[in-house]
């Protein structure tokens, strides 16, 4: 199949969503023709070949305030995804949000007959937490957004989302149903239980010493100040612990003066950001992972610190439970309540032998979520929904 995948983030951009279109266009290469229409990195429009996959880069402009994010501008977008679409004549369009360049890209196949999957990554909780005002009018917003969302989506033939949780919330929005959950997938060879990580320590200055670690964006929606307020407590039963956030965001500063306000200051490394070739050996530096989102339609990172082996634990809240099953594989706790991580942390930390099983029943549960089982349902989706192109138009 000649199949398009439309994406309002993607490569260089570092979150989840990014990710997933990343590595489904990647899977797909092998046995299909692959397009990808994202944002340029500059406000001009390029086509460019990147490891079997044509990137229709559409010209963008810097979102104020988010490094290194971008968006196209509504301005004659239809008109230039219609352009993209007419060229490459695609048997199928999946896109991965609603916004600026995806519902272009929808309304565009709509007007040319394409089949359109959709993919919901978006939860508007993960952008209200920037907007400087109440609560009263945060709700409204994210009201707004969901309906927004649903608008949008009627628009295509089917709708996914990464979970159960993610697809019926979905639906309780008004997305139209039945929405399909399939797990966004993760290559299960890249992590493994005991890959070497003295490499990684060295090169990124992490004691060896008993290690909590955080993967992923330093970000206000993350609440990683739970992690650093129960550090504290943990101290008092382990010692020598310490805390490792692995990644990059505009939360850095205030946790690192949380963290010596709390007198911990020397317990908590940040890594900034780590090479995606490292990305397997830093999972391996730790010995429990610890998840504080209470707005994660699946998380990815934790799935891959499952892959690795590790005990996990997660704000009992969102898509976490699906992961991390309290007392199997984990721990889940009270969203925001450090004091309940600080007991959990504790618990895994000073038993060896109960840290362990976890970590082997955690790989257990990431080996549901291979990549090649998503390609698969989405190759299927793609099938089901590709229509003949008429004789007319083949000759």
């Amino acid at each position: 199949m000649r199949i398009l995948i439309a994406a309002d983030t993607y490569a260089p951009d570092v979150n989840g969503a990014s990710y997933f279109a990343q590595r489904l266009a990647q899977a797909l290469v092998p046995s299909h023709e692959v397009h990808v229409v994202c944002p340029a990195t500059s406000a001009e429009s390029r086509t460019v070949f990147n490891d079997g996959v044509v990137e229709h880069r559409v010209r963008s402009l810097p979102v104020m305030r988010r490094k290194g994010f971008r968006f196209c501008a509504p301005v004659g977008l239809i008109a230039a995804a219609r352009r993209i679409l007419e060229f490459v004549r695609p048997d199928v369009v999946h896109v991965q949000s609603h916004f600026m360049l995806s519902r272009a890209v929808i309304t565009a196949a709509n007007q040319l007959g394409i089949p359109v999957i959709a993919t919901n990554h978006f939860m508007p909780e993960n952008l209200t937490h920037y907007l400087p005002i109440g609560a009263a009018m945060r709700a409204k917003v994210q009201k707004w957004a969901w309906a927004d969302c649903a608008r949008v989506f009627t628009k295509a033939d089917v709708v996914t989302a990464p979970t159960p949780y993610a697809a019926a919330l979905a639906e309780s929005k008004g997305v139209p149903g039945p929405v399909l959950p399939i797990s966004c997938g993760m290559d299960l060879s890249r992590f493994h239980a005991g890959t070497p990580a003295a490499a990684f320590r060295l090169k990124y200055r992490v004691p060896q010493r008993p290690t909590i670690a955080y993967v992923g964006r330093l970000d206000k929606e993350k609440n990683l100040d739970v992690l650093v307020r129960a550090l504290p407590a943990v101290r008092r039963r382990v010692a020598d612990a310490q805390l490792v956030l692995i990644g990059t965001g505009d939360q850095q500063h205030r946790l690192e003066a949380l963290a010596h306000r709390l007198g911990v200051g020397d317990a908590l490394i940040f890594t900034g950001f780590v090479d995606d070739a490292d990305l397997a050996a830093a999972y391996a530096s730790a010995d429990v992972f610890v998840n504080a989102g209470t707005a994660e339609l699946q998380s990815l990172v934790t799935l891959e610190a499952m892959a690795s082996g590790l005990p996990v634990l997660g704000a009992d809240a969102s898509a976490l439970p699906h992961l991390v099953h309290h007392g199997h594989n984990g721990f889940l706790f009270p969203p925001g309540d450090a004091d309940r991580l600080a007991e959990h942390l504790v618990t895994v930390l000073s038993d060896h032998h109960k840290a362990t099983a976890m970590g082997v029943r955690s790989r257990a549960i990431a080996e549901l979520h291979d990549v090649a089982t998503t390609v698969k349902e989405f190759e299927r989706l793609y099938a089901l929904r590709t229509r003949p192109v008429p004789v007319s138009e083949a000759a």
